[in-house]
């Protein structure tokens, strides 16, 4: 009996550990930061825009020193006094992408970003680094964050966004909390943009594993209103007013759906509690993007909106790589000697770290073209093509949502990749 009581409260007091922590280094606020990543092929900097405070955390309070992924950038908090590591979290960027553009060999230019962190209760260092294709830092700056500053601004107090709920599963402590933000709905439209996110929410929770983990989230749509109906598609000299000002044709490419006005996005979420961002355009047209730990941006009357927005989601949520191809070259974001951070495509180059525990037994490598219609979407193999490029980059089955608008659903490595990152978050 004495065994069992001991037990018992070593596991209480260890439980209590586990929920103090985050008490110990933060306020239950938000520190969101606004960084300008600037530059061109050859040389990338960083500079801080702003720092503001919104009135509640709505990330995770455990493992708050340990990274969600690699990401093409990481975001570091110390604090001052002992040099102890507080929080990390990671991302991937706009930016970052436009590097392997031709664009960015002539010219400079600047990317606006935003992030959130946890507000810290005593003084503290934040550094923020970018790494280029081959997962080496090119750019990085520390400065200092002095939670008392009297110019860090104030925001979410008042005059908050009109927003609903979808989905309320718990506290925003407890759950993962997803914004679904309005774009290109004037005034008069907003009940189209609340129907609209209803569907987008029923289409994600339509994919494992987020069906069967349904209860670890919250769902909010923001009714941001724009002055304009519809997006901006430049090859047609369309220009809207809108609330993110989105716009078609990002890199020259049709379907790339993206906006650089992120403080926006993050200035009509201001007092609502969220980590992650879905943004509905209100279009007909194709298109979309994700960016991991940034946004999803897609849109809601063309006949893909369902699969699209899950498809993105997976980038900015999860961290997925796509899966399709188009090039025998190799991608300027994913060279053949480097192993990608992303879960879901591999060069082979350390294979081991990626889904090699899932394949069958003597499966070849690389693995043929799976015909069969019962297996396309199941059969883990070593598939060549993905990442953009045709050779020497590898994806785990013949077809996927991150491959194709026609699957039904996420491969067994894609489902896995988004269940542990749940579980890292909510656990």
């Amino acid at each position: 009996m004495k065994k069992t009581v001991c037990s018992i409260a070593l596991f209480c007091a260890c439980l209590a550990a586990h929920g103090q922590n985050f008490g110990d280094w933060f306020t239950d606020r938000t520190l969101r930061v606004d960084y300008v990543f600037t530059g061109d092929y050859q040389h990338q900097d960083i500079c801080l825009d702003e720092l503001s405070s919104l009135p509640q955390w709505a990330g995770r309070r455990h493992h708050l020193s340990e990274l969600p992924l690699a990401g093409n950038g990481d975001i570091e908090m110390k604090d001052k006094a002992t040099g102890k590591v507080i929080y990390r979290t990671s991302f991937s960027s706009l930016f970052q992408e436009w590097l392997g553009e031709a664009e960015a060999k002539e010219v400079k230019r600047s990317f606006e970003n935003s992030f959130l962190l946890p507000y810290p209760k005593e003084a503290a260092t934040v550094t923020v680094r970018l790494k280029n294709a081959r997962q080496e830092v090119c750019a990085s700056l520390t400065h200092e964050v002095n939670p008392k500053d009297i110019l860090i601004h104030q925001r979410g107090n008042e005059r908050i966004t009109p927003h609903r709920y979808l989905l309320q599963s718990g506290t925003a402590e407890d759950c993962i909390d997803v914004a679904i933000l309005a774009e290109g709905y004037t005034q008069a439209e907003m009940d189209l943009f609340y129907k609209d996110a209803e569907i987008a929410c029923e289409a994600l929770f339509d994919h494992e594993p987020f069906k069967h983990l349904k209860d670890r989230f919250n769902i909010v749509a923001v009714a941001s209103p724009s002055q304009d109906s519809g997006v901006s598609v430049p090859r047609r000299d369309e220009w809207k007013s809108t609330a993110v000002s989105s716009h078609f044709d990002t890199f020259y490419s049709d379907r790339y759906l993206t906006t650089r006005s992120v403080k926006a996005i993050h200035n009509w979420l201001a007092g609502i509690p969220y980590e992650h961002i879905i943004i509905l355009a209100n279009t007909d047209t194709y298109g979309g993007g994700g960016i991991y730990n940034s946004y999803t941006l897609t849109t809601t009357h063309n006949p893909m909106f369902r699969p699209v927005v899950v498809h993105e989601f997976g980038h900015s949520f999860a961290g997925l790589a796509d899966e399709y191809a188009y090039t025998e070259e190799p991608s300027p974001l994913y060279p053949y000697d480097i192993e990608p951070w992303e879960q879901n495509i591999t060069t082979l180059v350390n294979f081991e770290s990626k889904w090699k525990d899932m394949l069958p037994e003597g499966t070849p490598v690389p693995t043929p073209v799976q015909k069969d219609p019962e297996k396309i979407y199941t059969q883990v193999g070593v598939y060549e093509g993905a990442g953009y490029s045709l050779k020497g980059i590898y994806r785990p089955t013949t077809e996927c949502r991150m491959k194709i608008n026609e699957a039904p659903r996420f491969c067994p490595v894609c489902e896995r990749a988004i269940e542990r990152l749940i579980n890292f978050y909510t656990k």
